[in-house]
């Protein structure tokens, strides 16, 4: 009678632990889920301009950043879906060093931005001379550009004047352009009790010095006013990198628990 017990509980026994396995496949799939929603947007986003022919604008275009990101998601959440599932360790294997790479990349760039601190900043400086160059050309751009702004309350990467880089806003005797010597209305300082955004409000500021420019735009650049606004929310910074970091760990760990598990289970049988 006892021996037939302990057959039993050894036909039962398994090294895998249930729970840590449905976690790792839920924690996945509810990943899996929104790289699937980020897709989605940035397909509609992409399709909804889908006369844009301007190519000097596809590594800075919102929409495309975003179909990126999703599929990578997409691949990395669906090998670790259906290798919890499945008890697939090579599917395992690449969900757990998919991550891995993803987060030392990241901390890689966190690492060296923090001590090329001037060539970050000249890096960004470039993307952002080319958000400039194309603000008119991309709507998604030009949004992204408008938000930033109106939230650092500021305008250009440097100063004001940068926007003279843009076709439309440059300020040089020879163009045509009703905008000339402008900047976009997102760099105005908002007046009290106004209904109607007066999108004319920065027409001619180039032409003005940095303190007749103050009295109706911001003429900080971006980039100082990002340094200043980390600077004073560290805390946040902070809480943001431990709450991006922290779903990478715990996928990675719980992911290299199971392989393990199953290989123990796997070699029980032999």
């Amino acid at each position: 009678m006892d021996r037939k017990l302990n057959l039993n509980r050894a036909e039962t026994f398994s090294f895998i632990n249930p729970w840590i396995r449905y976690f790792l496949f839920f924690f996945s799939f509810l990943f899996w889920v929104f790289s699937l929603l980020i897709v989605a947007i940035g397909v509609y986003a992409k399709a909804q301009k889908a006369t844009d022919t301007v190519r000097d604008t596809f590594l800075i275009d919102p929409a495309i950043i975003l179909i990126v990101v999703g599929v990578v998601m997409f691949f990395i959440t669906f090998c670790g879906c259906i290798g919890a599932l499945r008890e697939n360790i090579h599917l395992l294997k690449t969900f757990s060093f998919s991550l891995t790479l993803v987060f030392l990349t990241q901390l890689a760039i966190a690492v060296l931005g923090f001590f090329y601190s001037d060539q970050t900043r000249d890096a960004l400086g470039k993307f952002v001379n080319k958000a400039i160059v194309h603000y008119r050309d991309d709507l998604d751009l030009q949004n992204l550009m408008d938000y930033i702004q109106r939230e650092f309350k500021c305008c250009g990467w440097n100063n004001y004047t940068d926007w003279s880089w843009n076709l439309y806003f440059n300020c040089t005797q020879g163009n045509p352009s009703s905008e000339r010597c402008a900047v976009p209305y997102s760099c105005c300082t908002p007046v009290p009790g106004e209904v109607v955004i007066n999108t004319m409000c920065g027409f001619g500021v180039q032409t003005q010095n940095y303190l007749d420019a103050t009295k109706s735009i911001y003429p900080v650049g971006c980039a100082d006013r990002a340094v200043l606004w980390i600077e004073s929310h560290l805390l946040l910074v902070g809480a943001l990198a431990l709450g991006l970091s922290l779903p990478q760990i715990a996928g990675i760990v719980l992911s290299q628990i199971l392989i393990s598990q199953i290989q123990d289970e796997i070699n029980s049988m032999l």
